[in-house]
């Protein structure tokens, strides 16, 4: 196992005038479970690719603990690299696919056995071991690829690219609790790239958010849904996203049209200022209080729907024409065009500018508008 460190490494596909990955210093922990999640085209294969030795990086240097191996090939690096479609030996039985860089790599013919024997076990192999790889369907073939990439023992890093896209998705469940599993057995370093949340945040101990080529924000899972550091980690995490408002700082009071609605707290505590202008306000649909009268803080909105959700019910609303949704108990009694108050708890209300987070909201405490 190693630290794998990133110094100043990014990538460009066209010779320096846009970057796929920008600049970036990092360091992946020796045996953590990372997930890598962003959307499409941000950069979160350019990055997993870097790392394996596939690409060379435009600028920057990669270490395996202090070692450089930034010119080092993929096979001098120990790394396990799983992609998201099927890489396998079609004429080649599963058993012999699984064994195959182990083999490779001169183990011992009773450690081979072993490692391929407990590997199957765990995801579930074992009736199809002697049986060509051709001869399965796509979500068993990509399972095998996975198997591969999980036998060897002694690997810096297992990198995972999407692995479970061609999985049957009731199979999904199953298989993220037993890569959890392997991980706590073998104390590979995972790091698994994908754009699913649930996938993402059900899987790692840390969630590294990439966006545009750059990490915006990495934390464990409860960390990014309840303290977003970007506005894009607050739409990008939760089902609805983050909610964002325009807003304004007049004084120490943070207005939204004619309402004040808490009072500011700078992100550096009482050594920060922020000073009056435009802000947005973020707070999530789970923590958005819906009704009441107006005498507590809050803004007033119009209902434009109500999606029954079965456990819940998620109430679309309009504030100065900016949507918000509020998700309440199911059952709820709030009708499509009615007139209603949204308030925002100032424990989990957020200020951004330019997208990054810069402050939060504090209660009035009975202040008016200055």
């Amino acid at each position: 196992m190693a630290d794998i460190r990133l110094e100043g490494v990014g990538h460009s596909y066209d010779g320096g005038r846009t970057w796929a990955l920008k600049p970036t210093t990092w360091t992946w922990h020796s045996s953590r479970a990372y997930a890598l999640l962003g959307p499409s085209g941000c950069g979160k294969s350019t990055l997993l690719n870097i790392i394996s030795g596939l690409l060379t990086p435009t600028v920057g240097r990669i270490f395996l603990d202090d070692r450089d191996v930034t010119g080092v090939p993929t096979a001098g690096r120990e790394i396990a690299q799983v992609f998201q479609f099927p890489v396998l030996y079609e004429e080649m039985s599963v058993y012999d696919n699984l064994a195959f860089p182990l083999r490779n790599r001169k183990y011992p013919k009773d450690e081979v056995d072993r490692r391929v024997r407990e590997v199957s076990r765990l995801l579930g192999l074992d009736q199809v071991l002697r049986r060509r790889s051709r001869r399965l369907d796509p979500g068993r073939q990509q399972i095998v690829s996975l198997g591969r990439g999980l036998v060897r023992p002694h690997v810096a890093a297992v990198l995972l690219d999407e692995p479970l896209t061609v999985v049957d998705p009731a199979l999904k469940w199953t298989l993220r609790g037993k890569l959890k599993e392997i991980h706590r057995d073998t104390g590979h370093t995972l790091i698994y790239v994908t754009h699913d949340q649930t996938e993402a945040l059900t899987f790692a101990d840390e969630v590294v958010v990439l966006n545009d080529g750059e990490i915006v924000q990495a934390g464990e899972p409860a960390e990014l849904f309840l303290s977003p550091a970007h506005e894009f980690v607050g739409h990008f995490i939760g089902s609805p996203g983050m909610n964002v408002l325009p807003a304004e700082i007049v004084g120490d009071v943070v207005r939204v049209g004619q309402d004040d609605v808490g009072s500011v707290v700078p992100a550096g505590g009482d050594e920060g200022v922020l000073p009056p202008g435009p802000v947005r306000i973020g707070v999530r649909p789970e923590f958005v209080g819906i009704g009441g009268a107006h005498a507590s803080p809050g803004v007033p909105a119009r209902v434009t729907g109500v999606d029954r959700m079965g456990a819940y019910d998620l109430v679309h609303t309009l504030v100065g024409g900016h949507p918000m949704v509020a998700r309440t108990e199911a059952g709820s009694s709030h009708e499509p065009g009615a007139l209603t108050f949204l308030h925002f708890p100032a424990e989990r209300t957020f200020l951004f500018r330019d997208e990054v987070r810069c402050g939060s909201l504090a209660p009035l405490n009975g202040r008016g508008r200055p």
